[in-house]
């Protein structure tokens, strides 16, 4: 092998011994970071959304196709509706990581300390309104709840959010249960029943999306109860906000409706259990936006997704994520490489402040080990010198001679040449001295 390349070999061999120990430090560092922060997100997560056919199932199936964009596989849970979705949160098995959680939907007969038992959770923001809808069958038009009186109503099935809302409105109006003849069905059978005169009224809360919506605004001798109390209802319940449903937004033709019709409305939120990943929460609000964002018969374009009416703490991500938007990094990197970097970051930085005093001592370490390479021969130059006139003459030059030809094998970097020319001609000064 060429002695240039020798030389080159060893400068690398000796920067690498030098610089291999600070290395695998940075990079063990850098592997417990990824360990403890966690920057990429599971490839698989639960959204609990409601009954089949239902405006949630729909919303899952928008999200389940968005997410899939960046690798996430989104299992959609069906569920009875709001009220099962907040059990299922909570749960310590983790049945579902997010879900549609109807404002007002908790059970008006369990205590505070009950519905928030368990896993605590955080919002992820609103995301669109669910109007109070009560059709009812009737001649003459009604002017508010309390005119429903001693009829046969239905108020949502068990495990949705609807009975316990209503029980609020019952309540705001000083009725009891026991004024109505109160029955638990499902959406769609409920319609059935009131089309086919077993029920006076039902009540729906849910996005103007669904089709039964749709269907009963536009079915004769089918009435929609107006509330001209909406603000008032507003005050008193917090969750509840007044909404206007503009003449002929359901069928400009036909115009239904034939006029503004003052409406009460929750809001549905997008709640997760509050150990959800970053990473995540910034994608279904990334996810939000673009399903939500547009304008409906309720709102205008860019209402939703927003912070108001929230019923649980706002989530961190998502408080930065309405203040300053998607990150930075995801509008122009591909997303797993700007979530790695915006996670890591602070870590980064960390290591580097920790690892840039140590790095000073690297270059003594160099050439500490380039020079010994040379040095140590020293020790047995001085012997044999210091044994002259003590020993046998031959015997000390054929020991000189050893310790010529192992010096004449030494490769070093040729910055240190000069090193290893001085020894060469110190062994000839003592080689002098035996003569």
């Amino acid at each position: 092998m060429p002695r240039v390349i020798r030389d080159t070999l060893v400068s690398v061999r000796e920067l690498l011994l030098a610089w291999g120990p600070f290395i695998l430090v940075g990079v063990a560092l850098l592997v417990v970071a990824y360990w403890w922060l966690d920057p990429q997100p599971p490839k698989r997560v639960v959204l609990a959304t409601g009954p089949e056919r239902s405006a949630y199932d729909e919303f899952g199936k928008r999200y389940k196709a968005e997410l899939a964009r960046y690798g996430i596989e989104v299992v959609l849970k069906p569920t009875r509706g709001s009220f099962e979705n907040r059990r299922l949160l909570r749960d310590a098995k983790r049945e579902a990581d997010f879900a549609f959680v109807q404002g007002g939907s908790s059970d008006a007969d369990r205590t505070v300390d009950e519905d928030q038992a368990g896993t605590p959770l955080a919002s992820l923001g609103s995301l669109f309104y669910e109007p109070v809808w009560v059709f009812y069958r009737s001649k003459s038009a009604l002017d508010q709840i309390s005119d429903l009186k001693g009829q046969r109503i239905n108020v949502g099935a068990r495990g949705s959010g609807t009975p316990g809302l209503v029980a609020k409105l019952l309540a705001a109006n000083h009725l009891e249960r026991e004024d109505f003849k109160r029955t638990n069905l499902d959406e769609t059978p409920a319609v059935m029943a009131l089309l086919g005169s077993e029920l006076d009224a039902t009540v729906l809360v849910t996005a103007p999306e669904s089709p039964m919506v749709q269907m009963l605004l536009q079915t004769p001798n089918v009435r929609l109860l107006e509330f001209p109390q909406a603000e008032a209802y507003a005050r008193r319940l917090p969750f509840l906000s007044t909404v206007l449903l503009p003449r002929g937004v359901a069928d400009m033709a036909r115009d239904v409706p034939r006029r503004d019709l003052q409406l009460v409305a929750t809001t549905t939120s997008l709640v997760a259990r509050e150990d959800a990943h970053p990473a995540l929460v910034q994608l279904f609000l990334q996810a939000a936006t673009r399903i939500h964002g547009r304008p409906g018969w309720l709102a205008r374009a860019g209402a939703f997704p927003n912070s108001a009416n929230a019923e649980f703490p706002l989530a961190k991500d998502a408080e930065r994520y309405y203040r300053t938007g998607p990150p930075f990094l995801q509008r122009y990197l591909p997303f797993w490489l700007a979530n790695l970097v915006d996670r890591m970051w602070v870590a980064i930085f960390s290591i580097v402040a920790v690892l840039i005093p140590l790095s000073r001592l690297l270059p003594p370490l160099y050439r500490f080990r380039v020079r010994s390479r040379v040095f140590r021969w020293y020790r047995q130059l001085r012997s044999i010198e210091d044994d002259i006139g003590e020993r046998n003459r031959r015997e000390l030059v054929e020991e000189l001679d050893k310790l010529e030809a192992r010096v004449k094998r030494i490769s070093v970097p040729l910055s240190y040449a000069d090193e290893l020319y001085a020894l060469r001609q110190h062994i000839d000064l003592v080689r002098i001295k035996l003569r």
